[in-house]
């Protein structure tokens, strides 16, 4: 059984640095998985915001993220932890922020960044609050 816990979330002000954390466990080591970070304001749709595959290929970014946040994973035996490292934020950033998954024979991981529908994996979220 696959299971995500995000941690790393917090207050910020305008212009600083987070990094978020997911730890994997569960994830199939015989099967390719999407990982991508997502993030919801109360009240409005969720916005998937960067993703990557577990074995290695390309990155991809929401367009209201690119050149702020990097995706990331590392793997340590059969533990893997996926991160995002969020730079020069904004209050617009401010959000409850998801790692979910999905086994990307299903979809291409970059559909997974405006298809939360797929994701059959999610953890419990982190927030993250960023103050001008």
């Amino acid at each position: 059984q696959v299971q995500l816990a995000e941690s790393g979330g917090g207050s910020m002000q305008a212009g600083g640095s987070l990094r978020l954390a997911c730890a994997a466990s569960g994830l199939s080591t015989d099967r390719t998985h999407c990982l991508t970070w997502v993030r919801q304001v109360p009240g409005l749709e969720r916005e998937g915001v960067a993703t990557l595959s577990t074995d290695g290929g390309p990155t991809f970014y929401a367009d209201s993220v690119k050149g702020r946040f990097t995706i990331s994973q590392f793997v340590d035996n059969d533990k893997r932890t996926f991160f995002l490292q969020m730079n020069n934020l904004k209050p617009e950033d401010s959000a409850m922020y998801y790692c979910a998954t999905y086994e990307r024979s299903r979809h291409p991981c970059y559909e997974g960044l405006t298809n939360p529908e797929y994701f059959h994996t999610w953890g419990q979220g982190t927030q993250v609050t960023v103050s001008s």
